[in-house]
């Protein structure tokens, strides 16, 4: 049985279930897993800068601390537009998809990261399954506003 289907609402910034009419759709269980373990937003780690000034260092309260749920590209929000951000990204969103792999899900994944425009953090992830299929993923839209 497939998962319910979860999108990415773009000008709210934020997932939701994919209705037909009443009905609730399944499939895509890649793409909700990739969503959800992408932009839930992980505890910060110990040493973890929090720029926005509040300490919060986030996550999911479910969490039993040896496998938390999101990446940490929440702490890019107040970043510089620079190689060393993208480094960061492309760190942060290997950390959140790792659980994937670790399972068996997928043999791996291919994370492209890079500025789509000013101020905008795109990314690409190819994602590699054990049957030699693949399937890209992109998101070109997120993250805006990085300084």
């Amino acid at each position: 049985m497939s998962d319910i289907q979860t999108i990415w609402v773009t000008p709210q910034g934020r997932g939701d279930w994919s209705f037909s009419g009443t009905q609730l759709q399944s499939g895509s269980d890649l793409l909700t897993s990739v969503l959800i373990s992408l932009f839930s937003d992980r505890v910060a780690n110990a040493d973890d800068a929090i720029l926005d000034g509040s300490g919060d260092p986030r996550g999911w309260w479910g969490d039993d601390g040896q496998y938390p749920v999101g990446s940490r590209l929440w702490l890019l929000e107040r970043a510089k537009q620079n190689q060393d951000t993208l480094g960061r990204a492309r760190d942060y969103i290997a950390e959140a998809l790792q659980w994937m792999i670790d399972d068996g899900v997928v043999l791996s994944f291919d994370i492209l990261v890079e500025w789509t425009r000013a101020s905008v953090l795109g990314m690409q992830i190819i994602a590699r399954r054990q049957d030699g299929t693949s399937e890209a993923l992109n998101f070109a839209w997120a993250w805006k506003g990085i300084n």
